[in-house]
């Protein structure tokens, strides 16, 4: 099993973590020294690695060791951070979620028109998603552990009620302006807009390779963009 140190008593509390940290400083030596006066910096850089290094090879394949050289801290100041390799794994996970949620609630769909709305939230998604092919295959990756560390977050539960609130909302006010039908399911909407989102990016590769279409060119990204927009849209008129 993996090298471990001791946590401090409650997981996950960064105040006792810094606490313990500045406690340790003068013993400990190197760069571990420096990193521990400003272990937000150190865990967001250990973070920015490790999605990239879980991205590329799964949990399984991921080491540890190339994450710390990467980051140029040690295997040690990684589990004092994140207790594991699957506790960084999971924090991972929890700040791609994180990340896209943030995003999404600053586009103050609120203040949108209902078709409007939706057409902005489907386009972000679209886009967010070809600039960001790590979340594709983190995601990808969970699935393939059947979500099992997934279920193991709280967090990532919590991160993903607003966006089922957003497009509740943006569909109940469509349905009340007479623009959308009232008979859908508001998750089963957010699934259909993911679904759609997910596969134009996960799906590239093979589809083009299979269908003989270059698919990243400027001109394919925009069309694609726009019949996705389009499909979601017309699925909801009356």
């Amino acid at each position: 099993m993996n090298e471990m140190v001791q946590k401090p008593s409650k997981p996950g509390d960064v105040r006792a973590t810094r606490q313990r940290a500045a406690r340790e400083a003068a013993t400990t030596p190197g760069a571990d020294r420096v990193r521990v006066n400003d272990p937000d910096r150190t865990m967001a850089n250990i973070l920015q690695v490790a999605t990239a290094e879980f991205a590329d090879k799964g949990l399984a394949g991921a080491r540890i060791d190339e994450i710390a050289a990467l980051t140029s801290t040690s295997k040690r100041m990684i589990y004092y951070y994140f207790g594991s390799k699957e506790g960084l794994y999971v924090a991972v996970l929890e700040e791609a979620y994180r990340r896209i949620r943030r995003i999404e609630s600053e586009l103050h769909l609120e203040d949108l028109a209902p078709e409007q709305a939706l057409r902005t939230l489907v386009g972000f998604t679209v886009d967010y998603q070809l600039a960001n092919p790590d979340f594709i295959r983190l995601v990808m990756n969970e699935n393939m552990h059947r979500g099992e560390y997934i279920t193991k977050s709280a967090t990532i539960q919590e991160l993903n009620i607003p966006v089922i609130h957003a497009v509740r909302d943006v569909y109940q006010r469509g349905v009340a302006a007479g623009v959308f039908r009232p008979d859908v399911d508001p998750v089963d909407l957010h699934m259909s807009i993911s679904a759609l989102c997910f596969f134009n990016e996960a799906n590239r590769h093979t589809f083009g390779a299979i269908f003989k279409r270059s698919l990243d060119t400027p001109a394919a990204t925009a069309q694609r963009r726009e019949s996705i927009i389009e499909m979601i849209v017309r699925f909801l008129r009356p």
